[in-house]
């Protein structure tokens, strides 16, 4: 367990509370409910039998909870030789440097895309455009190039970000007579494009979203929220008496052995007598 990386050191912001009991506790708001210090349990499940596969606490953030999907995709190649086919998981694991990870591990990525490029205003947004791999370039619906390297004296600045991303647009004057700027760019000279390092990757996960397995895979995630909502009610694990990452990790852990238990005595057969 990466304590710098799970427990609150994800993130350089500075949290807005800390505990002084326990500093390595974010504070989190639920959805309409009142904000509270907490650490964050994630599971790795059998969607065939809802089985916990590995387990591993964090704190509650974000990047925290990302990177230990990782991080236990790895230690269960390791310690079971096991290799996922797909990952199923929520929004907030569909960035493109994580799509990227499972794509380039060869795991299908059933994981709505975290994609804030769509437009509200009706004009055309990035999906709209089509993407030309081999000439590194979007078309536009009039049939127009949108290039990445397009040479212009009065930025001097301008080339690529070393952010992971790319800009690419369209011809200035190519825009000026297109008879679509209005649905296009109508408070720009030209239209431009941003693509992400790992787009790729997050139009492999947007193929799967159109797919039948996606469905199937939606419902299967249910097992997860199921487990954590039979942890708190059934259970009793609302609150830790343990403090600090180690003590809350392995509390996660023995909760974990408890549910794999009784789901493994309904899964197997009783001994004959």
């Amino acid at each position: 367990m990466d304590v710098k990386k799970g427990f609150g050191k994800a993130s350089e912001v500075e949290p807005k509370h800390t505990s002084r009991a326990d500093p390595a506790s974010q504070w989190k708001a639920a959805h309409k409910t009142p904000a509270f210090l907490a650490y964050s349990e994630n599971y790795l499940i059998d969607t065939d039998h809802g089985v916990i596969v590995d387990v591993e606490g964090t704190g509650s953030i974000r990047q925290a909870e990302v990177g230990a999907a990782r991080t236990m995709v790895d230690r269960m190649r390791v310690a079971f030789d096991l290799h996922p086919d797909w990952l199923i998981a929520d929004t907030a694991y569909g960035s493109g440097p994580m799509l990227g990870w499972l794509v380039g591990r060869k795991i299908s990525p059933f994981i709505p895309v975290l994609d804030k490029s769509g437009r509200t205003d009706g004009t055309w947004s990035r999906e709209d455009f089509e993407w030309d791999a081999e000439n590194d370039r979007y078309i536009c619906l009039e049939g127009h190039d949108l290039k990445q390297f397009r040479r212009n004296y009065s930025d001097p600045n301008r080339g690529p970000t070393g952010k992971g991303v790319a800009k690419h647009r369209a011809l200035k004057l190519t825009c000026q007579r297109c008879p679509s700027k209005p649905k296009c760019c109508p408070n720009a000279d030209f239209r431009a494009i941003t693509r992400e390092e790992h787009e790729d990757a997050r139009q492999v996960a947007r193929d799967l979203a159109k797919t039948r397995n996606y469905k199937i895979a939606m419902k299967l995630r249910k097992k997860v929220e199921m487990l954590f909502a039979h942890l708190k009610r059934i259970l009793g694990l609302g609150r830790l008496r343990s403090r600090g990452p180690y003590g809350a990790n392995d509390t996660f852990l023995l909760a974990a052995t408890a549910q794999n238990l009784r789901k493994l005595g309904r899964l197997l057969p009783a001994p004959l007598a």
